[in-house]
């Protein structure tokens, strides 16, 4: 089977893509990253979900606490908004330069492994206006991939997998309850108990989930505190 990188979180859009790609037929190997995030119980989650689904090798990547500042998911100064309007900025969970630098050592892992693909679960459909999620960046990155690697060099082009982009929530979860995927595992929340993992119910990633669920009419499994 051809191996494949996944980055993965343990949350509802990491998790649909994990399964997307097993049923793909992928030998997959999903990367977790410990970045000093407040809602690091989702590493719990991607555990679960690793061993829930087989895969092939599940590494959990610790990155130095105080690399991402500036982000309400990391700064301990900064408060996770709740019952935000979804406006044009950028809002202050978005964590710097985050997917730049979870991509590069996906792809340094995939060159040392044979891959030649990536999945990654980002959407610019329902999602919070990260700039790293964008059609755009996917796109640049994989040009670049294929600029800077001995593999591409010699002819054997990585692809970048982003199955998510032009799904809403709902079209989200129909595709992973299509791929076995139990949402009851995963872990969205930016606010999660960090004991029971239960979700806050108003975040942004819990607004984007409750409402997936609902669009989608599937009864949502998620235990909210």
């Amino acid at each position: 089977m051809k191996k494949a990188i996944i980055l993965f979180s343990g949350g509802l859009d990491s998790t649909t893509v994990l399964a997307y790609a097993k049923k793909q037929g992928f030998d997959c190997y999903p990367i977790s990253f410990h970045y000093g995030q407040k809602h690091n119980i989702e590493l719990t989650a991607a555990k679960k979900i690793a061993d829930f689904f087989a895969v092939a090798q599940h590494k959990i990547i610790e990155l130095p606490e105080n690399m991402f500042g500036a982000s309400a998911l990391t700064d301990a100064s900064i408060a996770v908004p709740i019952d935000a309007a979804h406006a044009a900025a950028i809002p202050a969970t978005y964590v710097p330069a985050r997917n730049t630098i979870f991509l590069s050592i996906a792809l340094g892992y995939a060159e040392a492994i044979g891959a030649h693909d990536i999945f990654i679960g980002v959407s610019s459909v329902d999602y919070s206006g990260y700039p790293d999620c964008r059609p755009a960046f996917i796109q640049a990155f994989e040009h670049m991939a294929n600029l800077a690697t001995k593999e591409a060099i010699a002819g054997k082009k990585l692809t970048i997998h982003a199955p998510l982009q032009h799904l809403n929530k709902a079209e989200t979860i129909k595709l992973g309850l299509a791929n076995d995927v139990n949402y009851a595992l995963t872990i969205s929340c930016y606010k999660a108990d960090p004991v029971s993992g239960a979700a806050c119910g108003r975040c942004d990633s819990c607004t984007y989930r409750k409402q997936g669920f609902k669009q989608a009419g599937v009864i949502d499994p998620t235990v909210y505190a």
